[in-house]
């Protein structure tokens, strides 16, 4: 920033106060002065211009403490909103939230493949449907829409059992196109397995160190990569495809394969359709048939199979980036999630890992929800926040639910 950009200086000054308060919670006019390190008139001017665009209000006044009583200054939840979309090789999901990362509406839609139009019109329309619900002068204050969707959508045709080319739709779509000029929004495109790592540092309570390795068991299965506090997407926005990582050959002296073949989703839930187990109900731990034994040990199975794998790709990662642990999320069952992480940390530890720094494999905290609730939060983030990488903080509101901190 040159030093006569006062517009940008300015702008970048509202970022900061923004973002202290929506780390602090509420904090008063000096207390902000402090964290931001503005003069105490910077930082009221910037304060007082807060109040009047709504993006900030003032709470009651603290007394019974030494001086004169204070005025906490808070993040209007109302101040700003965003939509994230989520578009899978299973189903759609859209929510809108608030300032402070509250849900304030969301929507799934189900279906058996991802073809390209439908599954576009089905996503805008839901997106659309979330806006609806907005007077004109909410709507004015939704900052953007992030769609989180895998990389390379349309190469998976044989995994999903569909005719090879029925994807290949995907591969000149304009999807960000498309969603800025059903809904006028500022659109922004997201890896999902991304979206999910940045869900986990922004509202979970599992990635707290500055380097971690994060795993998404989906249909297929991705990651995310934190270095030195932020989430490092590469040159190519390509880090954490952990499901590129070659795997041992299926059968000696033919070609390796890849972990998306032996550690994805979509083959547990082939292994319960042909036990006759409905996956979605086994997924979500809504079986009412009396077939939750089967479905455990067809999990087990699977979890003990694609561990063998994954601890592979884990070791290997760790060996080329120092992580300081290890989180694993996904649409598995909590009781799943929680046996897959205890099976792969036993077979990490099977390996001779000499030479190496243990990092622990903890469970993630957001589960199913994490890929769509990240492309929510990343437009905030954007908006809202004075860097312009996603940073792990020390310090910030973690919980299980989706009030949170932006």
């Amino acid at each position: 920033m040159r030093g006569g950009d006062t517009t940008g200086l300015r702008a970048y000054n509202e970022r900061l106060v923004m973002h202290a308060l929506l780390q602090a919670g509420m904090l008063s006019k000096a207390e902000i002065a402090r964290e931001t390190g503005l003069s105490g008139q910077a930082a009221s001017v910037i304060v007082n211009r807060l109040l009047e665009d709504g993006l900030l209000v003032k709470l009651d006044k603290v007394r019974g403490q030494v001086g004169q009583p204070s005025t906490p200054i808070a993040p209007n939840p109302d101040g700003a909103y965003a939509l994230g979309v989520k578009i899978g090789r299973r189903s759609v999901e859209a929510i809108l939230i608030n300032l402070l990362g509250e849900e304030l509406g969301a929507s799934r839609v189900r279906y058996d493949a991802p073809l390209p139009e439908p599954t576009i019109s089905t996503a805008i329309a839901q997106a659309a449907g979330l806006l609806a619900h907005l007077s004109p002068a909410r709507r004015a204050r939704v900052v953007g829409l992030g769609v989180a969707m895998p990389d390379e959508i349309h190469a998976w045709s044989a995994e999903l059992g569909l005719a090879p080319g029925a994807l290949d739709g995907w591969r000149d779509a304009d999807i960000a196109g498309a969603f800025a000029r059903e809904t006028g929004l500022p659109v922004t495109l997201y890896n999902d397995a991304a979206a999910a790592c940045a869900a986990e540092m922004i509202a979970g309570h599992a990635i707290v160190s500055r380097s971690a390795l994060y795993i998404y068991l989906g249909t297929f299965i991705g990651g995310g990569v934190v270095i030195d506090g932020r989430l490092y997407r590469g040159e190519q926005g390509n880090a954490g495809a952990i499901g590129s990582m070659p795997t041992r050959p299926a059968v000696p002296g033919t070609p390796p394969g890849q972990l998306i073949h032996a550690a994805s989703i979509f083959l547990l839930e082939r292994e319960l359709e042909a036990a006759g187990i409905d996956p979605t109900a086994a997924l979500s731990a809504a079986l009412a048939d009396g077939s939750g034994e089967r479905a455990d040990a067809i999990f087990d199975s699977w979890a003990e199979a694609a561990c063998a794998e994954l601890s592979r790709a884990v070791v290997s990662a760790l060996s080329v980036i120092d992580f300081q642990e290890v989180v694993v999320d996904g649409f598995l069952p909590p009781s799943w999630r929680d046996r897959f992480t205890q099976r792969l940390t036993a077979a990490v530890e099977r390996f001779n890992r000499s030479g190496l720094k243990s990092a622990p494999v903890m469970a993630g905290s957001i589960g199913p929800m994490a890929r769509v609730l990240g492309a929510a939060m990343l437009p905030l983030k954007a908006r809202f926040s004075p860097d312009t990488d996603l940073l792990v903080r020390s310090g910030m509101a973690r919980d299980s639910g989706l009030k949170v901190r932006i």
